[in-house]
């Protein structure tokens, strides 16, 4: 976002996200992990005009299983779909829960 961008932001009292954050389980192990998307500098842009990113995620604790996970974004940036293999999506709030 450029710093008009910022400004218009600002004075029309519009906050815009630019992360977008992901939690998966792992199938293997069933540990949790989360990521962290930056909307303007991780998607790369699809030919119908949208975008994409593909993540690999590894934990940290338990079996450093392999997990892909594909999100797909409209031109506005909102998710409008995504895929995962070898682990499943999440909730922030069941991250939350088993943490600590």
């Amino acid at each position: 976002m450029g710093f008009l961008d910022s400004l218009k932001t600002m004075f029309s009292g519009q906050e815009r996200t630019t992360e977008y954050w992901v939690y998966v389980r792992c199938n293997r192990c069933g540990e949790l992990i989360k990521t962290r998307i930056d909307l303007q500098n991780h998607l790369s842009q699809n030919d119908d005009g949208g975008y994409v990113v593909n993540k690999t995620l590894v934990g940290n604790q338990r079996c450093f299983e392999r997990i892909e996970v594909a999100l797909y974004f409209n031109p506005r940036r909102e998710l409008i779909d995504q895929n995962i293999s070898r682990g499943e999506f999440i909730t922030a709030e069941e991250y939350l829960a088993n943490q600590g």
